[in-house]
């Protein structure tokens, strides 16, 4: 008799990229990239490059909503990250479907902004994630910009990324990483606390790099692929930052548009996970 598995599936909830660095596109590189089967639930189309973005058209709330469940019904994920929620509409219909199918790891990168400058959300989408999203969420992974706006405290240094991290906590989330990439210094870092009073920093290498476009994106979508391949959060984190460091340094020297380029995605990909059926 045949025995029959199925992929280690992950979905994507985000915006696309048609520059293909951040974004639904740099997910669904991700997953495949670490032994992942990728499906996608897109919240908004956005013109762009690697120069920036210059237009986006949102999805309308209840298609978004339909693509979420369509995936849901037939091919369940065993976690689920969160991009781009371009307005409050997006965040309530998200958060509606979402909860037909807990219990699922999710992760959520707050994005607010792209890093050119364009404005991805807007404040009352802010509002319906703190109050609706933040909530149902496994681990928020906000950089240091998000995290300012989202608590109204500069990080500028690991102290106070750790007090940064502890006022997130209070939105809502069982966990957060608070991510220090936009640190000066010859190492950078990542501050992880959750509900249990666990508190970890972890260190990586700073690479001197153009190419650092969708690395937030990158980082919470390894992180999902981590946590379904079994790892737990403090475990997926650490992988996944090792992950995220290693893509960059094989895309340094990679030209890709004249811009801010994507990192190599597949240096080193696996092949799709199998799980017992």
């Amino acid at each position: 008799m045949m025995q029959y598995y199925q992929y280690c599936s992950v979905l994507t909830i985000a915006g696309s990229d048609s520059g293909g660095g951040a974004g639904i596109q740099a997910d669904l590189k991700t997953f495949a990239a670490l032994g992942c089967y990728g499906t996608s639930a897109i919240t908004a189309i956005t013109a762009q490059n690697t120069l920036g973005v210059t237009d986006i058209h949102i999805i309308p709330p209840a298609m978004v909503q339909n693509q979420i469940s369509a995936v849901m019904s037939d091919i369940r994920p065993l976690a689920v990250k969160i991009g781009m929620l371009p307005n409050a509409e997006t965040v309530q219909a998200v958060t509606d479907v979402l909860k037909k199918h807990e219990p699922l790891p999710i992760i959520l990168d707050p994005v607010i902004s792209s890093s050119s400058g364009k404005q991805l959300a807007d404040n009352e989408a802010l509002l319906a994630m703190k109050e609706l999203l933040f909530p149902m969420v496994t681990l928020l992974t906000p950089n240091l910009n998000e995290t300012t706006q989202l608590t109204g405290k500069h990080a500028g240094n690991v102290d106070d990324m750790i007090n940064a991290a502890e006022a997130l906590l209070d939105l809502g989330s069982q966990a957060v990483l608070v991510k220090g990439g936009h640190l000066d210094g010859l190492e950078l870092y990542n501050v992880y606390a959750d509900r249990q009073g666990v508190r970890k920093t972890f260190a990586y290498p700073f690479i001197n790099s153009l190419n650092t476009h969708g690395t937030g994106c990158t980082l919470a979508s390894a992180i999902a692929a981590y946590i379904a391949r079994g790892q737990s959060i403090t475990e997926a984190i650490a992988s996944a930052g090792v992950y995220v460091n290693i893509a960059i340094k094989e895309g340094q020297n990679v030209k890709t548009g004249e811009g801010s380029g994507p990192l190599n995605h597949f240096f080193k990909p696996r092949k799709l996970a199998k799980l017992d059926f």
